[in-house]
């Protein structure tokens, strides 16, 4: 009875193996995952139907699965929303089992998702990764009275001088339109040390910075808007209004109530203005201990989740080890006693 019970430990064991081998080499990015910027902004262009439209802007997700599930069903059920727009670091870095598990949770999401590249987003060797699925670093597209310019400053130091150049161009594009909207990953400063324009958690280079803002400074931007900094933060920087918006579900490390909470944008467009709704999400209360305890939660329940298959295979190849080794009188302890006892 015993041997049979074994038995059938061992099949049950290496079925559970061969699933997660099938899972872990199965294709993590289909063919159909190419080229979604292209896709997308003819999707939003099919939504919007008028000069009076809703979307949506948000950012700093980093691969996170609670709040940005949240956010997604949210969105579904809003029909004014027509499109979203992504301010960066969508995942942790640039492995594909994370660009997988992004992909998958947006395919839930019933609107058009735009992305703007963050620094996590090309880390680790994400570039080609990132430029397979979605497309250029960088781009435009028009809505009806709206431009919109999305740039590449995932260097976190300095937006380069083709891409300088090709800015240029654009803004004068775009004075054929109502409204401007530029959008970026890194600040071009600091929100929360901006009264000198002191480095921060933003680009690096300050003279490029100063180039930039100088540039558009010269155009009438409706709104700039940011992530990498996980919290929401509105101002303006000489004639440029800006928003940092980072709060989809990235580990939230102030504790200012003003700043540092879940978030997103909504932004409605019509022929007399724009209007923008902050739409706040359930957040760590603000004490030390609560933000520490969700910043470990995030990291450990999204390793769990994503790496799944990974550590299932890991899991059985160890027990199907373990009781091979029983067979012959052996354990991992007996082995490494032996091991060591060789070393020394």
């Amino acid at each position: 009875m015993k041997f049979i019970n074994q038995k059938l430990l061992i099949i049950f064991i290496m079925f559970i193996g061969i699933i997660s081998i099938f899972k872990v080499s199965y294709p993590f990015i289909q063919d159909r995952d190419e080229n979604l910027i292209f896709q997308n902004t003819n999707l939003a262009k099919n939504n919007v139907t008028s000069d009076d439209y809703t979307f949506v802007v948000l950012g700093d997700n980093k691969n996170s699965i609670s709040t940005f599930n949240k956010i997604i069903q949210q969105i579904n059920n809003d029909n004014s929303v027509k499109f979203v727009i992504n301010t960066g670091d969508m995942v942790f870095d640039g492995n594909p089992i994370k660009y997988d598990f992004f992909l998958k949770q947006v395919k839930k999401l019933n609107k058009p998702m735009l992305p703007v590249v963050g620094n996590h987003d090309v880390a680790d060797g994400g570039v080609d990764r990132y430029l397979k699925i979605f497309g250029p670093l960088y781009y435009s597209f028009h809505l009806k009275n709206s431009y919109f310019i999305m740039l590449n400053n995932s260097n976190e130091e300095e937006l380069d001088p083709w891409q300088m150049n090709w800015l240029k161009d654009e803004l004068e594009k775009s004075k054929n339109y109502k409204y401007t909207f530029v959008f970026m990953h890194v600040p071009i400063y600091d929100p929360r040390n901006d009264i000198n324009h002191q480095p921060g958690h933003s680009l690096k280079n300050l003279s490029n910075a100063k180039e930039l803002l100088d540039l558009l400074n010269n155009y009438n931007i409706t709104q700039v808007f940011f992530g990498h900094i996980h919290g929401y933060y509105v101002g303006k920087w000489d004639n440029v209004p800006y928003t940092v918006t980072g709060g989809a579900g990235a580990e939230l490390v102030g504790k200012n109530p003003k700043h540092d909470f879940y978030h997103y944008i909504k932004v409605h467009v019509n022929n007399n203005n724009v209007s923008y709704e902050l739409i706040k999400l359930d957040s760590p209360d603000f004490n030390f201990i609560d933000r520490v305890g969700a910043f470990l939660w995030i990291y450990l329940y999204s390793t769990i989740v994503i790496n799944f298959w990974f550590i299932l295979l890991l899991i059985s190849t160890l027990i199907l080890l373990k009781l091979y080794l029983k067979k012959f009188g052996f354990s991992y302890f007996s082995l490494a006693k032996k091991f060591f006892k060789r070393k020394h």
